[in-house]
C-alpha cells in the first residue's frame, strides 16, 4: 500500500472561559491508501475533533500543539496541513483532497437550496469543470451510490429524502470530487439497521473503486467490526489501544477497550443484562493525571496509575496498547 496520511504528535486545546483545555493529546497515527480505520471511543472522547483537525476545520479559538504534524500524501508531493493558512490554501484539504461526511445530513444541507445546485458549487469550486459537466457529475455520483431516479432527485431539496437517501446524497457530495481520505463521522448512527448495512456495504465498495483511505469515526465497535481493517480506540482525547480490528476486537487488551466490548448486547443469551463502563467520561476542565481512564479503571494499579502517562506496548505485531499492566514487551 501507499502511505496517504500521517498524524505525528497532533495535541489540541481550546480557549475558553474557563480556561484552556485539552481536546487532543499527543495522538499520532497513519493511513494508507485504501485502508479503512476505524476511530472509535464514547461521545466526548475526541473523535470528531480529531477528524477536524485533519481539515483544519476547527473554531479559532483552537491551539494546536507545537509538535502537531499532518501530512497528506498526493501525487504532487506531500501537503503540510498544518501550515496551510486561509480558506485559499486550505481548499486542497477541505472539499479537495480530504472529503467529510457528517452524522446528521439534513444538517449539512442547506434546506432552501437543492441537493444538485450544492453538488454542483462544490465542483465549480474545487474542481475545473463547467456547470453543464458539474451536472453530469453530480448525477452520475447519485446514481453510483445507488440513488434510484437520479436526474429527479438532483432537484429536489434535502427534506424530501428520506433518512438513508440524504446520508447516500451526502456521500456522493463528499465523493463527486473524487478525495483521496474520506472521512466520515458517524455516518450510519441515525439509520435503521437495514440502511446502516447498506451504507456500510457501499463505503467498502467504494474503497476498491477509488482506491481512497477512510477514516470511520463511530462508538459501535461492531460496525467497526464490518468494515474497518484497523481500529484505533481513543479515550478523552488520547489513543490508548490501535492494530488490526480482528486482533483489537478478539483480544482487547487496555480496560477500557474491554469494557466497549463487554458492554455490547449479546444476541446469543437475550437475558444477559448489559455490562456498562463504570462511571462517567470526565470533563475535559477536569482532566485526570496519569492515565486518563484511572478513574473507571477496575484494573487500576494505585500510583503509577495516577502519576505517570502510559506509553505505548506491543501486544503482538501491530496491535499496540497504552496501559501500566503491560511492560516495554507487551507481557502483561
Amino acid at each position: 500500500m501507499t502511505r496517504l496520511l500521517d498524524v505525528e504528535n497532533l495535541t489540541l486545546q481550546f480557549d475558553t472561559d474557563e480556561g484552556r483545555i485539552t481536546a487532543v493529546d499527543d495522538v499520532s497515527f497513519t493511513l494508507e491508501a485504501g485502508e479503512v480505520m476505524g476511530l472509535v471511543g464514547e461521545s466526548g472522547s475526541g473523535k470528531s475533533v480529531t477528524a477536524k483537525s485533519i481539515m483544519k476545520l476547527n473554531p479559532s479559538n483552537a491551539v494546536y500543539g507545537d509538535d502537531t504534524k499532518v501530512t497528506l500524501h498526493l501525487d504532487d508531493g506531500p501537503v503540510d496541513i498544518m501550515a496551510l493558512q486561509g480558506s485559499k490554501e486550505l481548499k486542497v484539504v477541505r472539499g479537495g483532497a480530504i472529503s467529510l461526511i457528517f452524522q446528521e445530513p439534513m444538517a449539512s444541507f442547506a434546506p432552501a437550496i437543492t441537493i444538485g445546485d450544492q453538488m454542483v458549487e462544490q465542483l465549480l469550486i474545487h474542481m475545473d469543470m463547467n456547470a453543464k459537466r458539474a451536472k453530469e457529475v453530480s448525477i452520475e455520483m447519485l446514481d453510483r451510490v445507488g440513488i434510484s431516479d437520479a436526474s429527479t432527485r438532483f432537484k429536489q431539496y434535502a427534506f424530501e429524502l428520506s433518512g438513508g437517501m440524504r446520508q447516500r446524497a451526502m456521500i456522493a457530495m463528499a465523493l463527486s470530487t473524487k478525495p483521496k481520505l474520506l472521512i466520515a463521522d458517524e455516518p450510519t448512527t441515525a439509520l435503521d439497521v437495514t440502511i446502516q448495512a447498506q451504507v456500510i456495504d457501499l463505503m467498502k465498495d467504494l474503497v476498491k473503486d477509488f482506491g481512497m483511505g477512510i477514516i470511520f469515526i463511530t462508538h459501535d465497535l461492531g460496525v467497526i467490526a464490518q468494515t474497518a481493517d484497523k481500529v484505533a480506540v481513543m479515550y478523552l482525547g488520547r489513543l490508548i489501544e490501535q492494530g488490526p480490528v480482528r486482533d483489537v476486537i478478539r483480544n482487547p487488551s487496555h480496560p477500557y477497550t474491554q469494557g466497549l466490548i463487554a458492554a455490547l448486547p449479546s444476541l446469543d443469551d437475550l437475558d444477559t443484562p448489559l455490562t456498562p463502563i463504570p462511571g462517567d467520561i470526565p470533563s475535559p476542565l477536569e482532566r485526570p493525571a496519569g492515565c486518563v481512564f484511572n478513574t473507571r479503571c477496575s484494573a487500576n494499579l494505585g500510583e503509577v496509575c495516577h502519576t505517570n502517562i502510559p506509553q505505548f506496548s506491543a501486544v503482538t505485531e501491530g496491535h499496540n496498547v497504552a496501559c501500566h499492566l503491560y511492560n516495554r514487551e507487551g507481557a502483561k
